[in-house]
């Protein structure tokens, strides 16, 4: 069991990588024209760059099945990749997207270097000139913004802050 939840976390992991570079390459490469939807604004609930889901589910799906008679290290890879995915839709989708109105503004420097790095993202709007392509994974200058801004909130909230 406990090798099973080391694969599953480690696969987790890896899957920060592997979104990564598909984003990079794939994404912003061949399949643009389905990731495209994405970066553009619209008032539908769904964009072509949902399709992503259905793939990463079939995936997940797979090792899922051919990993549980008898259960073996696919049946974790399975749940690490819908772990991942699980992470990737609350923090991605309803967190950043607001595609669910679950979560408010976020004071947690972490979440407020992940939305930064992932506004930087969506400030290019085409096929080329984006950066940050990860999910979880944020560059080190997003977190010494935010929690430059954090902690100028903190002293505002506090009246600390003269003019």
């Amino acid at each position: 069991m406990l090798t099973g939840i080391g694969i599953m976390l480690l696969t987790f992991v890896a899957m920060e990588g592997v979104a990564w570079v598909m984003h990079k390459y794939v994404l912003h490469g061949f399949l643009w024209f389905l990731h495209k939807s994405h970066h553009t604004h619209h008032n539908h609930a769904f964009e072509l760059n949902d399709l992503f889901f259905a793939y990463y589910g079939t995936l997940a799906m797979l090792f899922f099945i051919f990993g549980t008679d008898p259960l073996d290290y696919r049946f974790w890879i399975g749940a690490g990749i819908t772990l991942y995915g699980v992470a990737y839709f609350l923090i991605h989708d309803v967190f950043i997207h607001r595609r669910l109105r679950f979560f408010g503004k976020s004071s947690n420097v972490y979440l407020k270097a992940l939305n930064m790095a992932h506004k930087v993202h969506h400030k290019a709007q085409g096929k080329y000139g984006s950066e940050s392509f990860g999910m979880l994974w944020v560059a080190p200058r997003y977190f010494r913004l935010a929690y430059d801004i954090v902690k100028k909130q903190e002293q505002e909230k506090r009246g600390s802050v003269h003019y």
